[in-house]
């Protein structure tokens, strides 16, 4: 029996999928990796040839690519979020580094402390 990680993997990777395939076919390059944290992401080339990695946040169900609002489209709809984002690579990946997104809980315990 797979575990619940496992599960949420293969679910990551199922969505990645169908994004890759939706994204060559706007001729669009991307390729299915698993980064250095072992999370399964696109690695999408922009206009200008340079690399984002596009990723999935699964409490939100989002495909993201940095940490902006404008850097997240919903996982629900395939096809505006592959227009969403090979509109974004069209357009070239904003510069600086990727953000991520994440929950820091550290902070949201400290705020609570005061």
């Amino acid at each position: 029996m797979a575990t619940v990680k496992e599960n949420q993997y293969a679910y990551q990777v199922e969505l990645l999928t169908a994004l890759r395939n939706e994204l060559i076919n706007r001729e669009i390059i991307a390729v299915l990796i698993t980064d250095s944290k072992d999370r399964p992401c696109l690695d999408v080339t922009d206009s200008t040839f340079r690399p984002r990695r596009v990723y999935v946040h699964l409490p939100f169900l989002w495909f993201y690519w940095g940490d902006q609002h404008d850097e997240r489209v919903s996982c629900l709809k395939l096809f505006p979020a592959a227009d969403r984002i090979a509109e974004a690579a069209q357009a070239g990946w904003r510069d600086g580094e990727q953000g991520e997104l994440g929950l820091d809980l550290g902070q949201i315990v400290n705020a609570y402390r005061s």
